[in-house]
Protein backbone atom coordinates (compact mmCIF):
# COMPACT_ATOMS: atom_id res chain seq x y z
CA UNK A 1 0.00 0.00 0.00
CA UNK A 2 1.16 3.06 -1.26
CA UNK A 3 1.76 6.13 1.51
CA UNK A 4 -1.76 8.41 -0.26
CA UNK A 5 -3.85 5.01 -0.22
CA UNK A 6 -2.91 4.68 3.45
CA UNK A 7 -3.35 8.02 4.27
CA UNK A 8 -6.99 7.89 2.53
CA UNK A 9 -7.65 4.71 5.11
CA UNK A 10 -6.81 6.86 7.62
CA UNK A 11 -9.20 9.63 6.68
CA UNK A 12 -12.00 7.34 5.93
CA UNK A 13 -11.25 5.92 9.40
CA UNK A 14 -10.98 9.40 11.39
CA UNK A 15 -14.44 11.21 9.72
CA UNK A 16 -16.45 7.54 10.01
CA UNK A 17 -15.53 7.03 13.95
CA UNK A 18 -16.81 10.25 14.26
CA UNK A 19 -20.22 9.72 12.49
CA UNK A 20 -19.59 10.38 8.84
CA UNK A 21 -21.77 8.27 6.37
CA UNK A 22 -20.38 8.66 3.21
CA UNK A 23 -17.30 9.87 2.42
CA UNK A 24 -15.34 9.78 -1.31
CA UNK A 25 -12.39 11.47 -2.57
CA UNK A 26 -12.15 13.88 -6.27
CA UNK A 27 -9.34 14.57 -7.99
CA UNK A 28 -9.50 18.42 -8.41
CA UNK A 29 -8.69 17.93 -12.14
CA UNK A 30 -12.48 16.42 -12.35
CA UNK A 31 -14.28 19.45 -12.83
CA UNK A 32 -12.15 20.32 -15.27
CA UNK A 33 -12.78 17.07 -17.22
CA UNK A 34 -16.24 17.57 -16.87
CA UNK A 35 -16.52 21.52 -17.16
CA UNK A 36 -19.72 21.98 -15.54
CA UNK A 37 -18.92 23.97 -12.65
CA UNK A 38 -17.92 27.79 -14.03
CA UNK A 39 -14.17 28.20 -13.46
CA UNK A 40 -14.19 30.71 -10.53
CA UNK A 41 -15.91 27.95 -8.56
CA UNK A 42 -13.52 25.24 -9.11
CA UNK A 43 -11.73 24.46 -5.80
CA UNK A 44 -8.31 24.58 -8.31
CA UNK A 45 -9.37 28.92 -8.46
CA UNK A 46 -10.45 28.63 -4.98
CA UNK A 47 -7.20 27.25 -2.96
CA UNK A 48 -4.24 26.66 -5.22
CA UNK A 49 -2.36 24.06 -3.46
CA UNK A 50 -5.53 21.80 -4.04
CA UNK A 51 -5.12 18.47 -5.82
CA UNK A 52 -8.31 16.55 -4.07
CA UNK A 53 -11.08 16.97 -2.56
CA UNK A 54 -12.74 14.90 0.39
CA UNK A 55 -15.80 15.24 0.67
CA UNK A 56 -18.53 13.70 3.39
CA UNK A 57 -21.62 13.73 4.48
CA UNK A 58 -24.38 12.43 7.35
CA UNK A 59 -27.79 10.91 6.29
CA UNK A 60 -31.19 12.61 7.42
CA UNK A 61 -33.21 10.40 9.24
CA UNK A 62 -36.57 10.00 6.48
CA UNK A 63 -39.25 9.76 9.50
CA UNK A 64 -38.18 13.64 10.41
CA UNK A 65 -37.77 14.64 7.01
CA UNK A 66 -41.26 13.51 6.20
CA UNK A 67 -42.45 16.18 8.91
CA UNK A 68 -41.45 19.19 6.71
CA UNK A 69 -42.21 22.06 7.24
CA UNK A 70 -41.84 21.88 11.33
CA UNK A 71 -39.55 22.70 14.17
CA UNK A 72 -38.08 18.94 14.64
CA UNK A 73 -37.31 19.06 10.83
CA UNK A 74 -35.38 22.41 11.27
CA UNK A 75 -33.39 20.97 14.40
CA UNK A 76 -32.60 17.96 12.83
CA UNK A 77 -31.07 20.10 9.90
CA UNK A 78 -29.42 22.20 12.09
CA UNK A 79 -28.02 19.34 14.20
CA UNK A 80 -26.22 17.95 10.98
CA UNK A 81 -25.05 21.08 9.97
CA UNK A 82 -22.98 22.17 13.22
CA UNK A 83 -21.60 18.14 13.32
CA UNK A 84 -20.28 18.44 9.81
CA UNK A 85 -18.79 21.48 9.81
CA UNK A 86 -17.19 20.45 13.54
CA UNK A 87 -16.18 17.42 11.57
CA UNK A 88 -15.16 19.58 8.45
CA UNK A 89 -12.90 21.70 11.12
CA UNK A 90 -11.34 18.21 13.08
CA UNK A 91 -10.11 16.79 9.60
CA UNK A 92 -8.71 20.03 8.23
CA UNK A 93 -6.47 19.65 11.68
CA UNK A 94 -6.06 16.20 11.41
CA UNK A 95 -4.25 16.50 7.99
CA UNK A 96 -2.02 19.78 9.29
CA UNK A 97 -0.47 17.28 11.96
CA UNK A 98 0.12 14.83 9.29
CA UNK A 99 2.21 17.44 7.08
CA UNK A 100 -1.06 18.07 4.56
CA UNK A 101 -2.20 21.29 3.86
CA UNK A 102 -5.83 21.73 4.22
CA UNK A 103 -9.19 23.80 4.70
CA UNK A 104 -12.55 22.72 4.96
CA UNK A 105 -15.45 25.07 3.30
CA UNK A 106 -19.11 25.01 4.92
CA UNK A 107 -21.62 23.07 4.54
CA UNK A 108 -23.61 26.17 3.17
CA UNK A 109 -21.80 28.62 2.36
CA UNK A 110 -23.73 31.55 2.66
CA UNK A 111 -24.80 34.47 5.39
CA UNK A 112 -28.33 34.41 5.11
CA UNK A 113 -31.07 33.68 2.83
CA UNK A 114 -31.98 36.60 2.08
CA UNK A 115 -28.17 36.96 0.03
CA UNK A 116 -29.30 34.00 -1.68
CA UNK A 117 -32.35 35.78 -3.16
CA UNK A 118 -29.77 38.15 -4.34
CA UNK A 119 -26.83 36.21 -5.39
CA UNK A 120 -28.24 32.51 -5.91
CA UNK A 121 -24.99 30.61 -6.10
CA UNK A 122 -22.72 29.61 -3.06
CA UNK A 123 -18.84 30.15 -3.40
CA UNK A 124 -18.51 26.30 -3.72
CA UNK A 125 -21.36 23.47 -4.46
CA UNK A 126 -20.68 19.87 -2.34
CA UNK A 127 -23.28 18.72 -5.00
CA UNK A 128 -20.53 18.42 -7.71
CA UNK A 129 -17.71 17.34 -5.23
CA UNK A 130 -19.91 14.52 -4.23
CA UNK A 131 -20.88 13.61 -7.87
CA UNK A 132 -16.90 14.15 -8.53
CA UNK A 133 -16.33 11.42 -5.86
CA UNK A 134 -18.43 8.69 -7.45
CA UNK A 135 -21.18 9.19 -4.13
CA UNK A 136 -24.29 9.87 -6.77
CA UNK A 137 -25.51 11.31 -9.27
CA UNK A 138 -28.01 14.86 -9.65
CA UNK A 139 -31.41 14.24 -10.13
CA UNK A 140 -34.27 16.00 -11.20
CA UNK A 141 -35.07 17.79 -7.16
CA UNK A 142 -31.16 19.31 -8.63
CA UNK A 143 -29.56 17.51 -5.31
CA UNK A 144 -27.20 14.70 -5.32
CA UNK A 145 -28.95 11.11 -4.99
CA UNK A 146 -27.07 8.87 -3.38
CA UNK A 147 -27.95 4.92 -3.28
CA UNK A 148 -28.21 4.65 0.44
CA UNK A 149 -29.83 7.78 1.30
CA UNK A 150 -31.75 9.19 -2.03
CA UNK A 151 -30.99 12.49 -1.68
CA UNK A 152 -31.62 12.86 2.31
CA UNK A 153 -28.01 13.71 2.68
CA UNK A 154 -25.71 16.69 3.78
CA UNK A 155 -22.27 17.47 3.06
CA UNK A 156 -19.36 19.39 3.78
CA UNK A 157 -16.06 19.33 1.95
CA UNK A 158 -12.45 19.85 2.57
CA UNK A 159 -9.78 20.67 0.20
CA UNK A 160 -6.51 19.34 0.37
CA UNK A 161 -2.74 19.31 -1.03
CA UNK A 162 -2.31 15.38 -1.32
CA UNK A 163 -3.26 13.35 -4.48
CA UNK A 164 -6.17 11.40 -3.24
CA UNK A 165 -7.71 8.96 -5.73
CA UNK A 166 -11.70 8.36 -6.01
CA UNK A 167 -14.23 6.41 -7.38
CA UNK A 168 -14.70 6.70 -11.36
CA UNK A 169 -18.16 8.87 -11.62
CA UNK A 170 -21.32 7.29 -11.59
CA UNK A 171 -22.22 7.37 -15.08
CA UNK A 172 -25.60 5.73 -14.42
CA UNK A 173 -28.34 7.89 -13.10
CA UNK A 174 -30.06 6.76 -9.56
CA UNK A 175 -32.88 9.44 -10.68
CA UNK A 176 -35.92 7.04 -12.17
CA UNK A 177 -37.38 10.43 -13.83
CA UNK A 178 -40.83 10.17 -11.37
CA UNK A 179 -41.20 14.18 -11.14
CA UNK A 180 -42.49 13.45 -7.57
CA UNK A 181 -40.53 16.50 -6.84
CA UNK A 182 -41.67 18.89 -9.70
CA UNK A 183 -45.61 17.74 -8.84
CA UNK A 184 -44.64 18.09 -5.05
CA UNK A 185 -42.56 21.48 -5.41
CA UNK A 186 -45.17 23.95 -3.23
CA UNK A 187 -43.81 26.53 -5.63
CA UNK A 188 -43.64 24.95 -8.66
CA UNK A 189 -39.44 25.88 -8.75
CA UNK A 190 -38.60 22.93 -10.90
CA UNK A 191 -39.09 22.89 -15.05
CA UNK A 192 -38.63 19.26 -16.27
CA UNK A 193 -36.34 19.19 -19.45
CA UNK A 194 -36.33 16.87 -22.28
CA UNK A 195 -32.19 16.57 -23.11
CA UNK A 196 -31.31 16.02 -19.80
CA UNK A 197 -32.18 14.85 -16.00
CA UNK A 198 -31.37 18.16 -14.04
CA UNK A 199 -33.84 20.56 -14.32
CA UNK A 200 -34.20 24.51 -14.75
CA UNK A 201 -34.38 25.94 -11.77
CA UNK A 202 -36.04 28.93 -10.32
CA UNK A 203 -33.58 29.66 -7.45
CA UNK A 204 -35.44 32.78 -6.58
CA UNK A 205 -38.80 31.02 -5.87
CA UNK A 206 -37.38 28.41 -3.56
CA UNK A 207 -35.18 31.07 -1.45
CA UNK A 208 -38.60 33.02 -0.83
CA UNK A 209 -40.14 29.75 -0.17
CA UNK A 210 -36.83 29.16 2.37
CA UNK A 211 -37.01 33.07 3.65
CA UNK A 212 -41.25 32.44 4.45
CA UNK A 213 -40.00 29.10 6.44
CA UNK A 214 -37.53 31.18 8.40
CA UNK A 215 -40.02 33.34 9.67
CA UNK A 216 -42.33 30.76 10.87
CA UNK A 217 -39.64 28.95 12.07
CA UNK A 218 -39.59 25.53 10.62
CA UNK A 219 -37.14 25.72 7.60
CA UNK A 220 -35.72 24.47 5.19
CA UNK A 221 -38.24 23.33 2.57
CA UNK A 222 -36.98 19.77 2.14
CA UNK A 223 -40.28 18.44 0.02
CA UNK A 224 -38.33 17.66 -2.88
CA UNK A 225 -35.93 15.37 -0.16
CA UNK A 226 -39.02 13.82 1.29
CA UNK A 227 -40.68 13.04 -1.90
CA UNK A 228 -37.99 11.57 -3.64
CA UNK A 229 -38.02 7.41 -3.78
CA UNK A 230 -34.50 6.94 -4.14
CA UNK A 231 -32.42 5.35 -1.31
CA UNK A 232 -32.23 2.21 0.79
CA UNK A 233 -33.59 4.29 3.62
CA UNK A 234 -36.98 3.83 2.52
CA UNK A 235 -36.37 -0.27 3.12
CA UNK A 236 -35.69 0.78 6.81
CA UNK A 237 -38.18 2.86 7.48
CA UNK A 238 -40.96 0.95 5.63
CA UNK A 239 -41.60 3.71 3.54
CA UNK A 240 -41.36 2.30 -0.05
CA UNK A 241 -45.06 2.70 -0.97
CA UNK A 242 -45.53 6.71 -0.09
CA UNK A 243 -45.88 7.77 -3.36
CA UNK A 244 -49.47 8.42 -3.31
CA UNK A 245 -49.48 10.18 0.59
CA UNK A 246 -47.02 12.43 -0.64
CA UNK A 247 -48.92 13.52 -4.12
CA UNK A 248 -52.05 13.65 -2.25
CA UNK A 249 -51.07 15.94 0.60
CA UNK A 250 -51.79 19.45 -0.47
CA UNK A 251 -55.33 17.85 -1.82
CA UNK A 252 -56.14 16.24 1.00
CA UNK A 253 -57.69 17.34 4.10
CA UNK A 254 -55.04 16.36 5.89
CA UNK A 255 -55.93 17.76 9.19
CA UNK A 256 -58.63 15.14 9.48
CA UNK A 257 -57.24 12.04 7.83
CA UNK A 258 -55.28 9.87 10.71
CA UNK A 259 -52.56 9.01 7.51
CA UNK A 260 -51.19 12.58 8.18
CA UNK A 261 -52.02 12.43 11.93
CA UNK A 262 -48.00 12.62 12.94
CA UNK A 263 -46.79 14.91 10.28
CA UNK A 264 -49.32 17.52 11.44
CA UNK A 265 -48.77 16.76 15.20
CA UNK A 266 -45.32 17.99 14.72
CA UNK A 267 -46.00 21.08 12.50
CA UNK A 268 -48.79 22.39 14.91
CA UNK A 269 -45.99 22.19 17.75
CA UNK A 270 -42.88 24.23 17.95
CA UNK A 271 -43.53 27.03 15.65
CA UNK A 272 -45.91 29.25 13.62
CA UNK A 273 -47.91 28.98 11.15
CA UNK A 274 -48.40 31.74 8.52
CA UNK A 275 -51.98 33.01 10.11
CA UNK A 276 -50.44 33.01 13.74
CA UNK A 277 -47.23 34.95 12.51
CA UNK A 278 -49.82 37.83 11.19
CA UNK A 279 -52.04 37.87 14.05
CA UNK A 280 -48.56 38.73 16.29
CA UNK A 281 -47.79 41.40 14.71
Amino acid sequence: MNQNEHLKERIIEFLTMRGADLVGFASVSRWDEWDEVRPEFRPGRLFPQAKSVIVFGMGMPLPVVETTPSSIHMELYNTVNRELDGLAYHLTRFLGRNGSAAYSFPRDGYGHIRIIKEKPRAAFSHVYAAKYAGLGSIGMNNVLLTPEFGPRVRWVSVFTDQDLSGKDVMTSELCIRCQACVRCCPVDALSPRNDRTKPDFDSLKCAQRAEDLTRRRSYPCGICIKVCPVGEDRKLYQAERKMALYLNEENADSKENPEYQIWNHYRQWGSWTEEEIKKNE
